[in-house]
């Protein structure tokens, strides 16, 4: 039964040989054959250049699929899904983070009968400014799919063939992979992953990259945000009536000259209102966009090439 390991890679020239070396070394140690299939997401070094050559030098074990530009990593993976042959497929970064040795564990949950078997990694070494937007994605995707995962940002997961040929066939631009493959899961579990210091090259998600994520997590997965602000509008709605009627009451009590020394409070109400406002057309705004995207329905991605298989 082939297993097929999906690597997004994007500038990795530097780790690229070695992710190769220790990714080959732990399939070795499955009972079954495996094909590492590397996702060339539009690179500017010498990363497709490299992938092409591990995949002439290791004929049958390494395939490379080269996108025309930069995608982005979900769009990569996608793409890594769609020419991926093996019963089970395990998705992993490029940046060594996440340790290959890591693979066969993921590959013996999976054979237990798991459709999608997750990871939490272990005494994470990345910096405060990726770990909390990180707990932040967990917190509303578990509240939003119900599902109790503790770690949807780390790459390192496995998926069976059915789960996967399911997710290719959705057609939505904006994908958060471990989100959907839990729509279609029956059984899903996590394990225990060691998380290393990236070795080489800088990190691709810079702090705006990851607000950027945030938005297209909360977007692309649920409506929560558009209730969240209809239920925030009532209750700035009513407040504003009841202070209405507490200045008409003071008023009556007093006379029209304390009325008069209210105006800057009533100009305060009104700023919450206009903020409030081009809060939801934000909101909207991004839904809006994405229904955009969906009904010019263009592909995903376009490969420029595929190396290292006969199609």
């Amino acid at each position: 039964m082939q297993t097929s390991i999906v690597i997004p890679v994007y500038n990795e020239q530097e780790n690229l040989p070695e992710l190769i070396r220790r990714s080959i070394a732990a399939c070795d140690q499955l009972d079954d054959s495996y094909e590492i299939i590397l996702i060339d997401d539009g690179s500017r070094d010498e990363s497709a250049t490299l992938i092409s050559e591990a995949a002439a030098a290791n004929a049958g074990k390494i395939v490379g699929v080269l996108l025309n530009r930069n995608y982005g990593q979900h769009a990569a993976v996608m793409a890594g899904f769609s020419h991926a042959r093996g019963e089970y497929v395990v998705t992993l970064d490029a940046d060594l983070q996440n340790p290959p040795e890591e693979i066969p564990n993921v590959v013996a949950k999976l054979r237990e009968g798991y459709d999608v078997v997750g990871s939490v990694r272990q005494n994470r070494q990345d910096s405060f400014l990726r770990t909390l937007p990180s707990k932040m994605v967990n917190k509303v995707v578990q509240k939003s799919t119900g599902v109790l995962m503790h770690d949807y940002g780390c790459m390192l997961r496995g998926y069976t063939k059915e789960i996967v040929e399911t997710m290719c066939e959705c057609r939505e631009r904006s994908t958060f992979i471990p989100v959907l493959a839990n729509t279609f899961a029956h059984k899903v579990t996590e394990i225990p992953v060691g998380h290393s210091e990236r070795a080489d090259g800088d990190s691709k998600y810079s702090f705006w990259k990851l607000i950027n994520l945030q938005f297209d997590l909360l977007t692309s997965i649920t409506t929560f945000p558009l209730r969240v602000l209809s239920v925030i509008g009532g209750i700035i709605s009513a407040f504003g009536i009841g202070l209405g009627i507490l200045i008409l009451v003071l008023r009556l009590l007093h006379g029209a000259a304390w009325a008069a020394e209210g105006v800057f409070t009533l100009f305060a109400i009104l700023f919450v209102f206009v903020g409030a406002q081009f809060i939801g057309l934000g909101l909207l705004g991004e839904y809006i966009g994405r229904i955009y995207h969906d009904v010019r329905d263009r592909p995903r991605y376009f490969v420029r090439k595929v190396v290292g298989r006969d199609l």
